[in-house]
């Protein structure tokens, strides 16, 4: 067994759950083989709607209902995960389509019982004749490996499985398994073609109690699986992760829970989530993702921890969890400002890599998180000790909402349960500006220009606590939508990098030049003689190269202010999306590099030739000297919004 606190020593919690949409009643199944199409079934109706066209077709094999066939509001409807082509619609009996519900197939006689008999909840009250056989499947899993297994639950408390697709089928239902109790979900195992689990509800009939089975041999013989479940717990859903066998995941009349060791212990998996009657759950990739009856759903993002958590975790002074796959894809192209802050909207989910890491006490020292690529070269290094490059009261001062602005933190050396996102970018380039964008997310809007783009590829995320270092391998992979080559995304990250380090040059050959401009005017008014014309003389040739002002179309001469100004849009515009630089911006980009050589060359003769001999002229007169900053970093008064 597992567990997810470690007492007062440090708390592993998970991330909150994320409100995502909201959904009507009824199954649906993306079609596998077209993304324009998705089906609905719902009270004995099968549709086919194209998102394209927004057309919807009734492909049901029941156009007219009739004694023979029965349906409630929300039948499954599901596609073979094994077979693209074959689509499951249920009844009382099971259909099969092989092409799009152009025609279907009985695979199943009536599944459900013949005589359910009275509830005994309701005892005298039973109208008579009402003991019909009524029910309908309710349930249905086919086989992830074997496409001719099937097991299907029904409303009233029967549980089959087919070995050969339909031909034949045999009763498993668990023995103390009685009328009036449904059976709301059977699991697959993903691992084996003879285990399963079943959830069943008996709400109906005042019943509270948690009721989950698990099957090993194909339904021969069944477990409760029930303990750390509460006594008022109706289960209406039970899923089991596909990447780690053992982990299980359920969802009760008002809450979701987890297991580590398929079922013989739950615990809650509640977290954020309203307390409400949870339908369905699906793992999707790395997300687990939650159907509410209140017509909502809801994703926890990245269950990758989950995955790995043992009883080593919470044992271990430091764990650092195997990051899930990354994808690039580009923070925000909405071109506006974000929906206001009063309008009910769902949170994205965090833009990068996702770094868990657990701490079983506070750090001694520091604590850092090191990003490398497949060569083993530092991308990105992250500090506990880091300091913000803009403080609250700085950001106070520019015209942007607080609420945008992804607020600036460093690593947690408390103990408990941490996450670190990894924006897949390379270390800020120095800048002269800074701003961000109106291009806004709520809380996530990052300061610009950022660092270049890191590629698709392989990498390893190097956590070091207390000494010792933790390294998990991960992968980043491109936005499916893009199609733009690896050739052309190596020579945009190759543009990217060039850019930046000219921006970094030019940001600090500007600083410095400013600097030395601002000192020298201070000194003028206390020189006289030979040192008030040597500052005279030094700061006309500083002001020269670094015109502050904006030169005229006419005005050609190569100045600090023209060189940087020309590296920040060229860095803007190879920046701006995922496609191959266009031969302007490349031959532009070697301009621009050109001519920063030609001007920090007569930069640097300043700083080298004309500054000391300056100084020795100040330091003759008891005056200060003008001291250079050959790496100064701006400061943030030109911070605005862009």
């Amino acid at each position: 067994m597992c567990i997810l606190s470690r007492g007062n020593d440090g708390e592993i919690t998970f991330r909150d759950w994320h409100p995502v949409g909201v959904i009507e009643y009824g199954y649906v199944a993306p079609d596998p083989l077209d993304p324009d199409v998705i089906y609905g079934a719902g009270r004995s109706e099968v549709s086919r709607f194209h998102w394209s066209t927004g057309q919807v077709q009734n492909i049901t094999p029941i156009p007219v209902r009739n004694g023979k066939y029965r349906a409630n509001r929300t039948e499954p409807i599901m596609f073979s995960p094994l077979n693209p082509h074959v689509m499951y619609y249920a009844a009382n009996v099971l259909f099969k389509t092989t092409d799009a519900g152009e025609n279907w197939e009985t695979i199943s006689p009536d599944l459900t019982r013949e005589a359910p008999g009275a509830p005994p909840s309701v005892g005298k009250l039973f109208p008579q004749g009402a003991d019909k056989q009524r029910g309908v499947i309710y349930a249905l899993a086919p086989s992830f490996k074997n496409e001719s297994t099937l097991w299907a639950g029904t409303d009233d408390g029967q549980v089959w499985i087919t070995r050969d697709a339909g031909k034949h089928w045999s009763n498993i239902t668990p023995p103390d398994l009685t009328p009036w109790s449904k059976v709301t979900q059977i699991s697959a195992s993903h691992f084996d073609d003879t285990s399963a689990y079943i959830s069943v509800s008996r709400f109906r009939i005042d019943d509270l109690r948690p009721y989950i089975y698990r099957t090993r041999d194909g339904g021969k013989s069944w477990e409760s699986i029930t303990t750390g479940l509460p006594p008022d717990a109706p289960v209406d859903t039970v899923r089991e992760d596909p990447e780690r066998k053992g982990l299980l995941f359920a969802g009760t009349e008002n809450a979701v829970w987890v297991s580590f060791d398929e079922g013989d212990q739950w615990q809650s998996l509640q977290l954020n989530l309203p307390h409400t009657s949870m339908r369905d759950l699906w793992v999707h990739e790395d997300d687990l993702i939650v159907a509410t009856h209140g017509r909502a759903f809801w994703i926890l993002d990245d269950i990758t921890p989950l995955r790995q958590l043992a009883a080593s975790v919470v044992q271990a002074d430091a764990t650092l969890f195997r990051p899930g796959k990354a994808y690039r894809v580009r923070r925000d192209t909405n071109p506006d400002t974000p929906i206001p802050p009063d309008e009910p909207t769902a949170l994205n989910p965090p833009h990068g890599a996702i770094l868990d890491y657990y701490l079983a006490k506070p750090a001694s020292g520091p604590v850092t998180l090191e990003i490398l690529d497949s060569a083993g070269k530092i991308v990105r290094r992250y500090s506990s000790t880091d300091k913000p490059d803009v403080t609250e009261e700085q950001l106070k001062s520019q015209l942007i909402p607080l609420y945008w602005i992804r607020m600036p933190k460093a690593l947690s050396t408390e103990p408990g349960m941490h996450r670190w996102v990894w924006d897949l970018h390379y270390p800020d380039p120095v800048a002269t500006q800074h701003g961000y964008p109106i291009a806004a997310i709520p809380g996530d809007t990052p300061r610009e220009p950022q660092g270049p783009h890191a590629l698709p590829g392989k990498y390893s995320a190097r956590l070091t606590v207390n000494g010792h270092s933790y390294t998990e391998p991960f992968t980043v992979v491109m936005d499916p939508r893009v199609k733009t080559t690896t050739a052309g995304l190596t020579q945009l990250f190759e543009l990217e990098t060039r850019l930046a380090a000219l921006l970094t040059r030019t940001s600090q050959a500007v600083v410095n030049a400013r600097s030395m401009h601002t000192q020298a005017q201070g000194l003028e008014s206390k020189a006289t003689g030979s040192p008030a014309d040597a500052l005279k003389s030094f700061d006309q040739k500083v002001g020269a190269v670094l015109q502050s002002a904006v030169p005229s179309a006419a005005t050609q001469t190569l100045t600090l202010t023209r060189v940087n100004g020309a590296a920040s849009t060229l860095y803007a515009d190879a920046t701006r999306a995922d496609a191959a630089p266009t031969k302007a911006l490349l031959d532009a980009t070697t301009t621009a590099e050109q001519d920063a050589t030609t001007v920090l060359k007569n930069f640097d003769a300043i700083k080298n030739v004309d500054l000391p001999a300056l100084n020795q002229s100040l330091r003759g007169a008891n005056l200060p000297e003008i001291r250079g900053m050959a790496d100064s970093q701006p400061t943030d008064d030109d911070s605005d919004v862009e």
